[in-house]
């Protein structure tokens, strides 16, 4: 059984823990959970953290229990949250779950015949027969307004002005019952969850406490950020989500291809499975040659992998050479329209009609069409002759002539001209 504690520690995974876990987990096989919020039908690279500190649980011998919230996602949480969520309903809320637990289960181990297997529970099984008037005799006479008040969550939206409903002041007791419910029923005796999360677990180590006489323990892990102060895992185009139909394999590649120097060191202990001998080993051959950027390419294989698949991440990976010349109109027809699109985002789409692609005599006619690739013919034919063009990556031997290559996509040809600048020529049927 690995020690889970220092493999947290030496990969900067731990803010804050409760006095006596480190024994509690050293006495045998523990239970954890971890909770989300399915307020979409994907988690995104922001729910990670999370997702491997579970990862690294149940690969030290422990048991890792997700907790779906059916019934706190009807709420929403008011930690660090200006305003109060729009409330999902049920049919939302289940489909949300079955794309979360798909996700899920590239990472942990649902299956395993042995008793640490993965466990998946929704809070809205025991949460939907709780009546109103049970819950506040049950659970709320344990917790003192004064103590829900101190909560750093509560406190700043106070602060700021903009109040907070009953609804959203309820949901530490809400996931303080959830604690209490795993741990009775469950043998769950530890909350693992981000920083803001503090004061929330808290109140079920506090429920467990004094309805029960009993103990159990929390584990938060840092809020990560952005050597530049910018928030992680956005884009311009948005949050990097796990589901290939959000983020595309390719764009996933790259946000983690992209990172600084400093956030790769970060980044590669908490989200991928490397052991420290090889991530060292990695910084080190990063700190000789920087420039090879070793660290973002070791980062970006793991994760997409473990995401993704070892088939996406290769795409991936010639997708990305396809900028820089290293590839051939094989590597081409392997990427989906949506990769291939996602490559050339921002390059000129000239559009032309079947008859006019199929009418166009040479090379020239085509590249000249409308004058956006080439005002004329003799650019073209100077061009040509100097090797500075190619047609989905081949190079035009004679401006004269026809092109023959297919048709990418049966309606796409790449047109490269000179080293860095490409056109997209997108044939209407």
């Amino acid at each position: 059984m690995n020690d889970f504690i220092a493999e947290l520690k030496w990969r900067g995974m731990i803010q804050d823990m409760t006095a006596g876990l480190e024994e509690h987990i050293q006495k045998g096989q523990a239970a954890a959970y971890l909770g989300f919020d399915p307020t979409a039908d994907s988690l995104h690279i922001g729910h990670l953290v999370g997702v491997m500190t579970l990862l690294h649980f149940q690969r030290s011998g422990h048991q890792p229990l997700a907790l779906i919230g059916g019934a706190t996602g009807m709420i929403g949480d008011p930690s660090f949250k200006s305003a109060e969520r729009n409330l999902l309903d049920k049919a939302t809320l289940d489909q949300n779950i079955a794309g979360i637990r798909k996700q899920l289960e590239k990472f942990l181990d649902f299956d395993a015949e042995a008793s640490n297997k993965a466990v998946l529970v929704n809070n809205y099984d025991w949460m939907s027969e709780f009546s109103f008037l049970e819950f506040i005799r049950d659970v709320g006479k344990y917790i003192t307004v004064n103590y829900m008040m101190a909560k750093d969550s509560v406190k700043r939206r106070l602060e700021e002005g903009n109040g907070l409903s009953f609804t959203e002041f309820t949901y530490q007791l809400i996931q303080g019952y959830d604690f209490y419910y795993l741990w009775k029923n469950k043998g769950c005796s530890i909350q693992l969850g981000g920083s803001d999360q503090w004061g929330n677990i808290v109140t079920g180590t506090e429920l467990i406490r004094k309805k029960e006489g009993g103990e159990a323990f929390a584990l938060t892990v840092p809020l990560i950020t952005k050597a530049d102060g910018t928030k992680f895992g956005k884009t311009e185009g948005g949050s990097v989500w796990l589901d290939p139909e959000k983020t595309s394999p390719y764009a996933f590649y790259q946000f983690w291809l992209n990172v600084s120097d400093e956030d790769a060191s970060k980044y590669i202990r908490i989200f991928t499975t490397l052991d420290r001998e090889t991530i060292e080993n990695l910084e080190k051959e990063h700190l000789e040659a920087p420039h090879l950027r070793a660290l973002q390419k070791a980062l970006a294989k793991d994760i997409t992998i473990l995401v993704h698949s070892e088939m996406d991440y290769e795409i991936a990976v010639k997708a990305s050479n396809i900028l820089f010349g290293k590839s051939s109109l094989e590597d081409l027809s392997t990427l989906d329209e949506r990769t291939f699109l996602q490559v050339f985002d921002g390059v000129d789409v000239i559009e032309m009609d079947h008859a006019s692609f199929d009418n166009a005599e040479s090379a020239l006619d085509l590249l000249t069409l409308d004058q956006t690739i080439f005002k004329s013919k003799g650019e073209a034919r100077k061009m040509i002759q100097g090797g500075g063009v190619s047609i989905n990556k081949q190079k035009i031997e004679n401006p004269s002539n026809k092109v023959e290559t297919s048709l990418l996509q049966d309606q796409y040809l790449l047109v490269q001209k000179g080293k860095k600048k490409y056109f997209i020529i997108k044939v209407l049927s």
